[in-house]
């Protein structure tokens, strides 16, 4: 105390921080904050954290690895392959571990990097330099070649280098390439479904993936007594798909040929089962092979039979016709002066060729394809009924085809058809369809006027190998047994079977021809029709569309139509009934 009363009166100078005995006691404070500080640290950990700072540690050094499921087949209706996933595996090295690689055991000159790119680079089919360089390094986890045969993996597996491995990966294909590939579609490198039934159907088809989970050490290499869990991966399910695989390869064809043959910019062809509603084959050119779509314009790489649509002409004037006989106003002896051109209400329409004054009768005007005795039949009925006809045909709604981007065409109300479009819908003008939406259409004719919603799909593999439907079609009665024989006796007189374009040797053929203009300045040719035409199951379209000139369906289309159809009748097993085609009155 006497020290400090010193210090106060300034006799004793204060004790200064740099003095041994300041800096002693300081660093004993400072190392005994430290201790304690370690101390409630190791408490913490081995007392009161040691359960989540073990797991943290565990979840640090575990990978997972996806299984990728192999993605099911897509079949045509007699079980022949249009889609499927092979197997393939990436191959990946841990340059870590490769120095641990022994070779031939103790008599080899060589080891680690230098023997497994010696051992490795005939299997990969490398030179050695560039297998050893891709052996070596610092990386945990590099790919060596993506996509290998499974021969290939395991022929490099076989030889035990340490830090190599493999992940299996589907690879999608095509066996027949190019055809069905508008129905098909394709898939992305990622297995990401792009396009056709691959995409509308990609829930069923692309499965689902495993997990692979297991603890490594510094090296990258598997613990053995780690953790390890794996969930295998569940392989998606078949799709089985009404087309028949060789009928499809000819309309495609066929619609190739057409197009070509006319410098068109595009064509259609669609083969309909008329009773079942089952699409046998939808066609088009240009088309595209679904194992390389990049290598094709976008715009093909759709199915414009459904998304494109186009005024029909005159095969529109069949929905006229059977309204009107329907309707009880008109019949097939009904008799019609036809002059070249003719006005109604202000409004002028005219035939496609000049002619002079013509007396036909019902039949006649549909096998000549007037306009202006269609015009005069559609003047039996309102208006409003032959758009609740167009309607119930089908037209300007989608079909609900299993395919996506449909387009649905356009029919309007009558509310919004001017003075013209009153005359013009008689003849397939001033309404739009799709060419699937026509086939299905003219198809009721054949069908005892009942209307089959088209299908594209038979159905989805079960396990035990069975398909199981999607359902029923829809069905709709649009017109009488009675009116749809009477079409059916039309449509046959319509084409003579001895002269006409579309006339198939031994077979009777029920048809119509129909030719549009598009804005812009092309046309459109079109021939729809069935056979036998007494006992039709298969109807049949084609569409030549971006035509620099008029030509008729009668020359662009009904040669296709006939050599299309003659094949599908064959390809189906369907003989000639022996009947004669019918020959009606025309004139009178």
């Amino acid at each position: 105390m006497a020290a400090a009363r010193r210090r106060r009166r300034g006799l004793i100078p204060p004790a200064r921080v740099g003095e041994p005995s300041t800096r002693h006691r300081l660093l004993i404070v400072m190392i005994m904050v430290a201790v304690l500080a370690l101390s409630g640290r190791l408490v913490w950990v081995q007392g009161l954290d040691a359960t989540a700072l073990a797991q943290e540690a565990v979840e640090q050094r575990t990978v997972t690895r996806v299984i990728p499921a192999m993605r099911g087949d897509i079949v045509d209706r007699r079980g022949e392959v249009l889609a499927s996933s092979v197997e393939r595996y990436d191959m990946w090295v841990n340059q870590l571990q490769v120095d641990q690689y022994t070779g031939y055991g103790d008599d080899d000159p060589l080891e680690g990097v230098e023997a497994a790119a010696r051992d490795l680079a005939p299997v990969l089919g490398w030179s050695t330099a560039k297998t050893r360089e891709a052996l070596t390094g610092e990386r945990g986890f590099q790919y060596l070649a993506k996509g290998v045969e499974p021969a290939v993996r395991d022929a490099a597996m076989s030889l035990k280098i340490p830090g190599i491995g493999s992940d299996r990966v589907p690879e999608r294909i095509y066996p027949a390439g190019a055809v069905g590939g508008n129905v098909l579609g394709f898939v992305g490198d990622d297995g990401t479904a792009w396009a056709g039934t691959e995409l509308t159907f990609d829930e069923q088809l692309r499965g689902t993936d495993g997990r692979t989970s297991y603890e490594r050490g510094a090296q990258g290499q598997i613990i053995p007594t780690g953790k390890q869990e794996t969930t295998e991966a569940v392989d998606g399910s078949d799709v089985a798909l009404t087309i028949d695989r060789d009928l499809q390869w000819k309309a495609q064809q066929v619609a190739a040929s057409a197009m070509e043959s006319w410098g068109a910019t595009g064509a259609s062809a669609v083969v309909l089962n008329a009773r079942t509603g089952e699409v046998l084959a939808l066609a088009e050119h240009p088309t595209y092979d679904p194992n390389d779509p990049g290598a094709a314009d976008e715009e093909y790489r759709g199915n414009r039979a459904i998304s494109d649509v186009f005024e029909p002409g005159s095969t529109g004037k069949l929905f006229t016709f059977a309204a009107a006989i329907e309707e009880g106003a008109v019949t097939p002896e009904s008799q019609y002066e036809i002059p070249y051109e003719m006005w109604f209400e202000g409004e002028r329409v005219k035939d496609s060729h000049q002619h002079p004054e013509q007396r036909l009768t019902a039949a006649g005007v549909l096998k000549n394809s007037s306009n202006v005795g269609t015009v005069q039949i559609a003047e039996t009925v309102s208006p409003e009924v032959r758009y609740d006809y167009l309607r119930a045909f089908g037209l300007g709604e989608r079909t609900g085809i299993e395919l996506p981007a449909e387009a649905a065409g356009v029919v309007h109300p009558v509310s919004q058809w001017s003075g013209r479009t009153r005359y013009t819908t008689a003849f397939g003008h001033g309404y739009s369809v799709n060419a699937l939406q026509m086939v299905s259409a003219v198809g009721t004719f054949a069908n005892d006027g009942v209307r089959v919603q088209p299908s594209l799909i038979q159905g989805v593999r079960q396990a035990d190998g069975s398909i199981k439907p999607l359902g029923e079609p829809e069905q709709t009665r649009v017109v009488s047994s009675e009116t749809a024989a009477t079409m059916r006796e039309l449509m046959d007189n319509a084409v003579d079977d001895d002269e006409h374009a579309a006339a198939i040797p031994g077979y009777a053929v029920a048809g119509k021809t129909g030719t549009a203009q598009v804005p812009g300045g092309t046309y459109t040719a079109s021939f729809i029709g069935f056979a036998p035409a007494d006992d039709p199951e298969l109807v049949v379209g084609v569409f030549v569309f971006g035509l620099n000139s008029y030509i008729s369906g009668s020359r662009a289309a009904a040669p296709a139509f006939s050599e299309l159809t003659a094949f599908a009748l064959q390809n189906q097993g369907i003989a000639p009934t022996g009947q004669p085609g019918r020959e009606l009155e025309n004139e009178w």
